[in-house]
């Protein structure tokens, strides 16, 4: 692997002066991937270069600190030129143009302009973002844009394109330690807002769809423990007692119980503690 002789901290991340959050958090994630001692061995000068990449990327995503960096280096950002922008805009028909302008505009801050452009692309049934994008390109601009919709309240689409994330990444891995982000979003969603924003049926598909892919233990116990509440509420018993045993069998000391196991003990359904 070649050494970073640079110090220029934007050089190190391989981003441009004027490079936005989303871009540096883009470009640390990829060196991170090519550089971290986990994967490359425990070599000092490989944990020399991943400080290095800590120091440029909390330096320059800290605005007070990128700014006190810029003057004491002397480092001038040129406003950014869009005439890649304005030749993606020129070509609404060309679905390729839309899905590249898509992840252009989510990382240089037009959400809402990515947003409009996805939607439109979306009422085509032949569009598919990924096949314009290659893999990493895709599950960046999947991250953003689930961002970019639960900031405007379309939570189950965000939902789906962070499970879409989740998926992937259980296939072959991309965001590596950084998944922790993904994991973390879908337990908000449905812990926080998917169960107001959905019907029962919608709700129970989220968590079934999230507890089979068993992200994090305890976060899944919890899934199935929601999810046999409502099959309790249908009088659908012996479903709720299977996928309690499920969520014991992963946190044994998961709480918020009694009441549902009350009700099984009730009914006589066992379900194993």
């Amino acid at each position: 692997m070649s050494t970073m002789k640079a110090e220029n901290y934007y050089d190190v991340l391989q981003v441009d002066t004027a490079c936005t959050s989303s871009e540096i958090k883009r470009a640390f994630r990829k060196k991170v991937k090519e550089t971290h001692p986990d994967v490359y061995g425990v070599d000092g000068a490989e944990y020399e270069r991943m400080h290095l990449l800590l120091r440029a990327y909390e330096t320059l995503l800290d605005p007070e600190k990128r700014r006190t960096y810029d003057l004491t280096h002397a480092i001038h950002s040129d406003a950014f030129i869009f005439e890649y922008r304005t030749y993606l805009q020129s070509e609404p028909g060309n679905p390729e143009a839309c899905s590249k302008l898509i992840f252009h505009d989510l990382l240089h801050g037009f959400k809402d302009d990515a947003v409009e452009t996805y939607n439109r692309c979306m009422t085509d049934p032949e569009y598919s973002l990924d096949r314009w994008l290659d893999r990493g390109e895709y599950m960046d601009c999947v991250f953003l844009l689930a961002e970019a919709l639960e900031e405007r309240g379309d939570v189950y689409r965000a939902f789906s394109l962070f499970m879409e994330i989740v998926e992937l990444e259980q296939e072959k891995p991309f965001f590596r330690h950084f998944f922790v982000e993904v994991a973390e979003r879908v337990r908000r969603l449905i812990s926080m807002k998917l169960a107001s924003s959905l019907s029962k049926n919608g709700y129970l598909g989220c968590l079934e769809r999230a507890a089979a892919c068993n992200i994090q233990s305890r976060d899944t116990a919890y899934y199935l423990k929601r999810a046999a509440e409502i099959y309790c509420e249908r009088g659908q018993l012996h479903t709720a007692a299977q996928y309690m045993e499920k969520a014991f069998e992963l946190d044994p000391k998961l709480g918020g119980t009694k009441k549902i196991m009350d009700m099984l003990v009730r009914q006589k359904v066992p379900a194993k503690n």
